[in-house]
């Protein structure tokens, strides 16, 4: 696991955000409970403290795919 993350159990289970700080601060979302991937939801650079809630629903709205995908496979 990365040394800056947290779990985002308002996005979904088992989904985490790990911060990268490199002067600017970036956040990634992911999944990383299955088997045979790990999925980064969304990637993105903050420009404030809280996270825009575009951000949240892009991230929301990609799981959703990510998990309906896995089912019918």
């Amino acid at each position: 696991m990365p040394s800056d993350w947290k779990p985002m159990p308002s996005i979904g289970a088992g989904v985490v955000e790990i911060r990268i700080h490199t002067g600017r601060q970036h956040r990634l979302f992911c999944i990383a409970r299955f088997e045979e991937a790990i999925y980064v939801l969304h990637a993105f650079e903050k420009k404030t403290q809280r996270t825009a809630k575009l951000d949240l629903d892009i991230t929301k709205r990609r799981l959703a795919v990510v998990l309906s995908s896995r089912s019918k496979g």
